[in-house]
């Protein structure tokens, strides 16, 4: 339950956004993967087996074209992406689950006569992955939005220099950008979520060797970086970076009118953030590159080396989505 907890507040960082052919998560001990038409996930058991699941999948710009206008679509992307990554968590957790109480819960005591009924297995139920995001939520808003403003008003009244406009969303947001990066390298210490960032790796990997056509085995995948420009921690980073900006030319002064500001603008902001993250993905030698390249440096912690294992859950995870993809008779080109 504790790596569960961990991996849904990385759950943003793990992602790539829906302007991809291809795209997926690290999941726990596994890899979702996702075409434009269907999502494959595969995860390794303790045993040591893999297991799968695929299903198909409706894009929101697809259902209503409102959907597909420019800012819009970031914003029901990273909903639709959200959602879709947080089942993908579920069934990797109740796959470790399923293996490690199966043993001891394949029936329960016998029953008045002696019969033996299946022990019920522990999973993680629709209630509790509800309220680990509602956790999910909360922690974000506390640690990335309330903490960085109070540590910001604290420090103007120390010096009436953070006051200024400028000056005190600059400080603010760097702040804001120090927790995050001491989260995101504070959990890489722990060992399973190293794995986690394994698995991303893994997916980066893969899904450069399915951009460039090659055949998806080991030897050819492992050839690859696991840099990839399309990834949620490049996304994350854009968010902080245009939320300065946003924030300096907007003139509130209160505490609480900074704080809400910074929660109802947040849907805006990561829609145009989404917008420069396409652009740039096009446009390698654009100025707004420029502006990715922080989550590509950010990459160095949250993806790490895969080993093949790891590279095959990955690739498995692909040929799932892309089975039903090809059964739908899905257009493959990049949206």
């Amino acid at each position: 339950m504790v790596r569960f907890l961990a991996a849904v507040q990385l759950l943003p960082a793990l992602e790539s956004g829906e302007e991809t052919l291809v795209g997926g998560q690290a999941v726990l001990e596994g890899v979702m993967m996702r075409s434009p038409h269907a999502w494959g996930i595969a995860v390794r058991k303790p045993s040591g087996e893999i297991v799968t699941h695929s299903e198909p999948l409706e894009r929101p710009s697809e259902q209503h074209k409102w959907m597909g206008w420019p800012i819009v679509r970031g914003v029901m992307t990273l909903g639709h992406a959200m959602t879709l990554g947080f089942r993908a968590l579920k069934f990797s957790a109740n796959a470790a689950l399923e293996e490690l109480s199966g043993n001891d819960a394949e029936v329960e005591a016998p029953v008045d006569g002696g019969t033996k009924i299946p022990a019920k297995k522990f999973e993680i139920t629709g209630w509790m992955a509800g309220l680990n995001m509602a956790f999910s939520v909360a922690f974000f808003i506390f640690m990335y939005k309330y903490l960085p403003l109070l540590a910001t008003t604290e420090l103007k009244r120390v010096n009436p220099i953070f006051g200024q406009q400028v000056m005190f969303n600059l400080v603010d947001g760097l702040i804001r950008i120090a927790m995050f990066l001491l989260f995101v390298w504070g959990v890489s210490l722990w060992k399973d979520i190293r794995r986690v960032y394994e698995y991303h790796g893994a997916e980066h990997k893969t899904v450069f060797a399915f951009e460039n056509g090659d055949p998806l085995n080991s030897a050819t995948v492992q050839k690859y970086s696991t840099y990839h420009p399309r990834c949620g921690t490049s996304f994350l980073m854009t968010v902080m970076i245009i939320s300065m900006l946003v924030y300096m030319a907007i003139p509130v002064h209160t505490f609480w009118a900074r704080f809400g500001i910074r929660i109802a603008l947040l849907p805006l902001i990561a829609g145009v953030s989404y917008e420069i993250i396409r652009f740039a993905a096009k446009h390698r030698g654009s100025l707004f590159a420029l502006m990715t390249a922080p989550g590509l440096w950010l990459q160095r912690i949250t993806t790490q080396p895969p080993d093949d294992r790891e590279v095959e859950c990955a690739i498995l995870a692909l040929d799932e989505a892309m089975k039903l993809e090809k059964q739908r008779g899905g257009e493959l080109v990049i949206a």
